[in-house]
């Protein structure tokens, strides 16, 4: 857990526009609208100190207080989530803030609890979270990112193609557990996040189309820390009714953990 006196602040990014599936954040997912599941289960997750939506849309905030959450506006034009998430900082205090997508429903509590749990003892000032990659699909998903770290759990690079290069053939490295999916979720030090939001786009990053790469670019560390725990990415109308099966089948068993695919941040 966090060390006394450092505030956990998890700031949910949530647009109505979306070219794939527009106004998605209010899509309704059994009887709530999908914004309200990533609120609740944030909320849900040890270690967090409060949980806020930040958005430009006055159809999501009516949204979010309506189930008694709360919302920061940002109207600022923002390049990504991470950009709108320091755009929060600049407004409320904070010593921590997590950047959770809103379409990322935590399965489980501990998956958050896994990035912020060893994060302010770590020295880094940007944290994020992997996944084992067990699907060659996935692996040659580029809707799917992958991250490769070195001996420490630092990234050393993040893509949307297959990395590493398995030269022998990628049945063998998905069976022998070498690659990883990287989940969309960071957390940073205030200071950290201000910082990268003051940079300029990156080369990596626009090729990519990864903010993430920005910070490395830079050379901002950023430790990236193993989970079991799955989440449930809702890219699309079709994710959505996976979702509800997936959450209905929950139900009976409280919070229990589901084996389920595991998105990449776009």
């Amino acid at each position: 857990m966090p060390s006394r006196g450092s505030s956990v602040t998890v700031v949910i990014p949530a647009r109505f526009g979306s070219s794939r599936f527009p106004g998605k954040p209010l899509a309704q997912l059994l009887g709530k609208p999908l914004i309200q599941h990533v609120y609740e289960r944030a909320q849900a997750s040890p270690g967090v100190s409060r949980v806020l939506v930040a958005t430009d849309d006055t159809r999501i905030a009516d949204a979010v207080k309506g189930f008694g959450g709360t919302v920061v506006m940002t109207t600022e034009p923002f390049r990504t989530g991470t950009d709108r998430v320091a755009g929060v900082a600049r407004q409320v205090p904070g010593h921590i803030f997590v950047d959770l997508q809103g379409d990322e429903i935590a399965i489980h509590p501990d998956l958050i609890t896994d990035l912020v749990a060893p994060f302010p003892e770590s020295g880094a000032g940007m944290g994020t979270l992997k996944r084992r990659l067990t699907s060659a699909e996935d692996l040659h998903n580029p809707a799917v990112v992958k991250v490769v770290t070195d001996r420490n759990g630092d990234a050393l690079y993040f893509s949307r193609a297959p990395i590493p290069h398995l030269r022998d053939g990628s049945a063998e490295g998905i069976e022998s557990r070498v690659q990883y999916v990287h989940l969309g979720i960071y957390i940073y030090t205030r200071e950290t996040l201000l910082r990268l939001a003051e940079l300029p786009t990156g080369r990596l990053e626009e090729a990519e189309k990864l903010e993430q790469l920005r910070a490395l670019e830079h050379g901002i560390r950023i430790r990236v820390w193993e989970t079991a725990h799955a989440s449930l990415r809702i890219d699309t109308p079709e994710d959505l009714e996976r979702a509800a099966v997936v959450l209905q089948r929950l139900v009976p068993r409280g919070e229990g953990e589901a084996k389920v695919a595991v998105g990449g941040k776009h």
